[in-house]
């Protein structure tokens, strides 16, 4: 596969796209997605519990099997074979960060590194080019006096914020992020989605699966609203809540069982 960078097709891709089908929903939990999304965009993923938000997120890495369909990363059609190379220029932050609650900042952030050292490497420790990159993600997320505080110590926000640094550190060319403002108060919200938007400023290609319809419209540039496994409205967050008020209770759905 050809690096994500020599070519101009959109970041993604995917045709009619369908997973395994469900008994409990009786039909594919994504069941025909057709979409389109260009480089540099900063699009905003919603949809109900169980409409496919996450499901079709990890679908782009491979952690969800497609049983039809395909999907293209840069103009690159995404394989078992090639699902490497795509990892390494797709950053994908979970729900809750992830991170080693036993590990400090810097060494969480240097985890994100971990693809790419051999094993010779990865006995001797992290080089020190590695180290002062991550340093440096830290300080860009406001985290200068945390570099060596242990995870488990951090707030929400912060840990969400670390989270992103560790997949910066991968050099991404596109960011998933699934939910990441789910537990945090207010404080943390702005923080996360600041640190998002900023990241989409100098250029990196943002998808984030969101609940809230206001943080949509703040942040995002575009929303793509999933229902029952199709996509039932792409184009401007702005007018979401007008043309489809049904979901204007989004915000207050607990992301409990999101597909």
């Amino acid at each position: 596969m050809k690096p994500l960078s020599e070519n101009n097709s959109p970041a993604i891709a995917c045709h009619n796209l369908r997973t395994a089908y469900q008994s409990t929903l009786k039909r594919p939990i994504l069941n025909g997605i057709d979409l389109q999304i260009n480089r540099g965009e900063f699009v905003a993923l919603l949809g109900l519990n169980g409409a496919g938000k996450s499901t079709l997120l990890r679908s782009l890495v491979g952690l969800v099997p497609v049983k039809q369909g395909e999907i293209q990363i840069c103009g690159s059609t995404v394989t078992p074979k090639q699902l490497d190379e795509v990892r390494k220029n797709v950053g994908f932050l979970l729900q809750g960060g992830g991170l080693v609650d036993q590990l400090s900042c810097l060494d969480n952030v240097l985890c994100g590194c971990l693809g790419e050292l051999n094993t010779w490497q990865s006995l001797w420790g992290f080089p020190q080019r590695d180290r002062r990159i991550a340093k440096q993600l830290l300080q860009k997320m406001g985290l200068q006096e945390q570099i060596y505080q242990k995870a488990r110590q951090l707030s929400g926000g912060q840990r969400q914020r670390v989270a992103i640094a560790r997949t910066l550190i991968q050099s991404p060319q596109i960011l998933l992020a699934d939910e990441p403002t789910t537990g945090l108060d207010i404080s943390g919200v702005n923080q996360v989605m600041s640190s998002l938007q900023e990241m989409h400023r100098k250029g990196l290609t943002v998808v984030v699966v969101l609940h809230d319809l206001a943080l949509a419209a703040q942040y995002a540039q575009r929303a793509i609203v999933l229902q029952e496994g199709q996509i039932c409205y792409d184009g401007n967050c702005q007018n979401v809540e007008r043309q489809f008020a049904k979901l204007q209770h989004l915000s207050l759905v607990p992301s409990v069982n999101a597909a």
